[in-house]
């Protein structure tokens, strides 16, 4: 089985490069082209279930996509706590040990207010193994750390969570074969179909 994780249209905080992991924002109008751009291919697949992040930007990327899906709060981006909505110079200035606490552990240290990179690697991981035991293509539709821990996990090596740059409105697939992982595409729009 593929699951082909979805990352949702661009915001105008994600063009402004801040952290926002659980502001609620919406997709900007290049987001809804993003998505526009992968739907043409998108329908050619019939997937056995949708699943959609319960963060606005991605029900929206989801409707644009699919009829019927499923909120998963597992799927949501990592919440940032008390960096939300700031860029690293800012979070630096603003929370010089919180920030310095971060950047010698961006695994297991729990941002106050919100949570460790741990965590969502670990909430990702049994949404995953959930899922696998299914049957049929299943199109999943998140964030960019989801993704990466995803993608990650196909190693199994949390510290590869920084080598993947997932771009807005691609796909990445990772499939599952009698319990062996591995990834089929990443980044991917015009030749999703070639890929599955």
């Amino acid at each position: 089985m593929n699951i082909v994780f979805i990352r949702h249209g661009s915001t105008e905080l994600n063009h402004k490069h801040v952290y926002a992991g659980v502001i609620d924002s919406e997709i900007s109008q290049k987001g809804i082209e993003e998505i526009k751009s992968i739907k043409k291919h998108l329908q050619k697949i019939k997937f056995h279930e949708v699943y959609s992040s319960p963060l606005k930007r991605a029900v929206q990327t989801t409707k644009l996509l699919a009829e019927n899906y499923k909120i998963d709060s597992r799927l949501s981006e990592m919440n940032f706590g008390i960096f939300e909505g700031l860029n690293y110079c800012q979070i630096e200035s603003k929370y010089a040990n919180e920030s310095k606490a971060w950047a010698q552990d961006v695994l297991n240290y729990s941002i106050p207010k919100g949570e460790s990179l741990a965590e969502v690697f670990n909430r990702t991981k049994v949404f995953i193994e959930e899922v696998g035991s299914k049957k049929g293509d299943i199109l999943v539709v998140t964030h960019g750390g989801v993704i990466a821990c995803a993608l990650s996990l196909v190693f199994n090596q949390y510290d590869y969570f920084y080598k993947f740059k997932v771009m807005h409105g691609t796909a990445s697939v990772i499939s599952i074969e009698d319990g062996y992982m591995y990834i089929k595409a990443i980044n991917c729009i015009d030749n999703i179909v070639d890929v599955l």
